[in-house]
């Protein structure tokens, strides 16, 4: 069992970002829409509210994961607006961590969601991952 540190519900990050030409659909595969915001960047957004609230809590070797993300981009944000994330930490269960996420531009509220992280080892996570290249590997 990892050691998990004492921190609750309740805990908030905050994440802003300007929106560029990079961040736009037209990089992530949807030429229409050049100049608005792509779901995958509002989507890392959050992902990285969530990662930069917990990890740095973590003890030395222990890291997060993603599992599941569900989000909802309600609104569209031109290339120039920021793009402000807030995650809130909801729930813990051993290791299972559940944030709400919230997204806003300057005219209000852009996007939500619910997202579930795991704390893990990071040598542990590696060493999954390498067993499964090699089983791969074994299969040519």
């Amino acid at each position: 069992m990892i050691g998990i540190p004492k921190f609750g519900p309740g805990l908030t990050e905050t994440v802003q970002k300007l929106i560029t030409e990079k961040d736009t659909a037209l990089h992530f595969g949807s030429g229409a829409l050049k100049t608005l915001l792509a779901t995958p960047v509002l989507t890392a957004l959050m992902i990285e509210a969530t990662a930069k609230m917990i990890d740095p809590k973590l003890p030395e070797g222990l890291i997060t994961i993603g599992k599941s993300i569900n989000i909802t981009h309600e609104k569209p944000t031109p290339a120039g607006m920021t793009v402000t994330v807030k995650a809130e930490l909801k729930e813990i269960d051993g290791n299972r961590l559940l944030f709400q996420l919230k997204a806003y531009d300057e005219l209000g509220e852009i996007g939500h969601g619910i997202h579930e992280r795991y704390i893990v080892s990071h040598s542990g996570i590696l060493k999954s991952a390498e067993d499964r290249k090699k089983l791969l590997e074994s299969k040519d």
